[in-house]
């Protein structure tokens, strides 16, 4: 049968986009314990699949699948040969066959997983992975790829948990850190997103895609200032990069927005002109008492002075 070897090979070059896990060929050879008809194709085509060339892999595979068409290891080759050429559904259909052939070999599992999951069809990709490691627990790749599926199905707290799983066996995987910092963004835990960017950083300052994802984690957290730094790096390493500058030119707005000092927009009232008082209003009700006060007082003399005086009589004779 493939090794777990081989499977993490195929997982590196097929979906996660990391190079260098594939086992010499001559280690392969002592290990693997196939007999019968087409042993000689298949051992070929593993050769073929540990030095990267998938089209002369799938051709021995196939010679090996011709010559004895009960033998799961073989389709299960082929399958991997397939799903690093992208050829996604007919790899489906080898590892679909090696699990009718052999339904407790995980590895076919494991591959039918990875397609899976490279179609987004996540739900399918999770059952496939549980059926794994219920056959082999402590599977770390199949348990990296159950987080791939759990990410997909946004259940990130779940993720976490079996990025943590993979990551405490192997401590330097750094595209593991990066997968469990996505699922942390997916909970909020900015923090701790930025703790697993920032590690990976430490081991490698040159990552373009960890500098642009934690200075967008720190825009998420309103962190402008610590933002900016991250995506001027990116920026150096890809000038090109024209997602990478619009989020930089948003950041600096909103910092400069955040820093802007609040404009005073005080008015003042304008200052309302005396009206000029009418000349009633300018009369005093004192000066009115005083001014009849005064008539009666004038009344009353002039009628003193005229009570004693004689009337004048008329000189015409009647």
């Amino acid at each position: 049968m493939i090794t777990s070897r081989i499977t993490a090979f195929v997982i590196a070059v097929g979906f996660f986009g990391v190079a260098g896990l594939a086992p010499a060929a001559k280690e392969k050879a002592a290990k693997e314990k196939v007999a019968g008809a087409g042993t000689a194709e298949y051992a070929k085509g593993v050769q073929l699949l540990d030095a990267q060339q998938y089209d002369q892999a799938v051709t021995e595979f196939t010679k090996a699948i011709l010559a004895n068409d009960k033998q799961p290891a073989f389709y299960e080759g082929r399958g991997f040969a397939y799903l690093a050429l992208q050829r996604l559904q007919e790899g489906a259909d080898d590892f679909s066959k090696a699990i009718e052939l052999s339904p407790k070999d995980e590895r076919a599992y494991i591959g039918r997983a990875q397609v899976l999951l490279q179609q987004k069809a996540y739900q399918p990709a999770l059952a496939d992975t549980e059926k794994a490691l219920e056959l082999k627990p402590d599977d770390v790749n199949a348990t990296k790829l159950r987080g791939f599926a759990e990410l997909g199905l946004s259940q990130w707290d779940k993720a976490v948990a079996d990025f943590t799983a993979v990551i405490q066996k192997n401590p330097d995987d750094l595209l593991t850190y990066d997968r469990r910092a996505l699922a942390y963004r997916g909970m909020k835990n900015f923090d701790a997103a930025i703790a697993d960017y920032t590690f990976i950083l430490s081991k490698n300052p040159n990552d373009e895609e960890a500098l642009t994802k934690r200075g967008y984690t720190y825009s998420l957290m309103g962190q402008y200032e610590k933002a900016i730094p991250d995506f001027q790096a990116a920026l150096k390493l890809n000038p090109q990069d024209n997602d990478t500058f619009q989020r930089l030119q948003w950041t600096q707005g909103r910092l400069a927005a955040q820093n802007a000092s609040p404009v005073a927009t005080t008015t003042t009232a304008p200052t309302a002109t005396p009206e000029k008082p009418s000349l009633i209003s300018q009369i005093k009700p004192l000066y009115i008492v005083i001014a009849v006060v005064a008539l009666l007082i004038i009344a009353v003399i002039v009628r003193l002075i005229t009570r004693g005086k004689a009337e004048e009589t008329s000189h015409i004779i009647r």
